[in-house]
């Protein structure tokens, strides 16, 4: 009697069948990357070149409320998500990930000059040589009134002030994928 061997290749030796949990965790990662598109404007998603139905499931999916149909919703993404190839997806998600971390990174580091400013009277001299076209006078006063809010413990209105002027001087740099982090004002409008 013959033996029937099941698997694919039977001269490959390195054949290890998957099994159910692993089919089923790899299934998840899918559905859950499918679920992190459902956010994304139309255009980010169009940018994908994803399968016309997969990308009406997404759309369909931003205009449901009931968590019912919300829960189907994700579920048949996840269906469409496993007839493709993820890899783009998965790299635009990372670069739309990075971005937000230096943008996060970028508002840090003006938070520190900030409190150096209040802080340390040589880090104003510092600034304004580094910023020439700074206006000293404003940048003083933002400084003094914030050491008043301080000490009269009020609303700390000036540090706000400080840190949006600071802002101008340090725009957010032009990150490659930046556009990636902007959403489109005409998705909201359609229905």
């Amino acid at each position: 009697m013959a033996r029937h061997n099941s698997r694919p290749d039977a001269a490959d030796d390195d054949f290890e069948p998957v099994s159910k949990s692993q089919l089923k965790r790899e299934s998840d990662a899918l559905q859950e990357m499918g679920e992190a598109l459902i956010p994304l404007d139309k255009k980010l998603l169009q940018s994908l070149n994803l399968p016309e139905r997969l990308y009406n499931a997404l759309i369909e999916a931003k205009k449901l409320t009931a968590n019912g149909a919300v829960a189907r919703q994700k579920q048949y993404i996840g269906k469409w998500m496993r007839q493709i190839d993820p890899a783009p997806i998965k790299e635009l998600l990372d670069a739309i990930a990075g971005v937000s971390d230096r943008h996060n990174a970028w508002l840090h580091q003006l938070e520190r000059q900030r409190d150096q400013l209040v802080d340390d009277p040589k880090a104003l001299e510092s600034f304004i040589a580094a910023h020439p076209q700074a206006d000293v006078q404003q940048l003083r006063q933002l400084i003094r009134n914030i050491h008043k809010e301080r000490e009269q413990q009020k609303p700390p209105k000036a540090f706000r002030e400080l840190f949006q002027l600071l802002k101008s001087y340090h725009p957010e740099p032009a990150l490659p994928g930046a556009e990636l982090d902007k959403g489109d004002d005409d998705d909201k409008d359609e229905t």
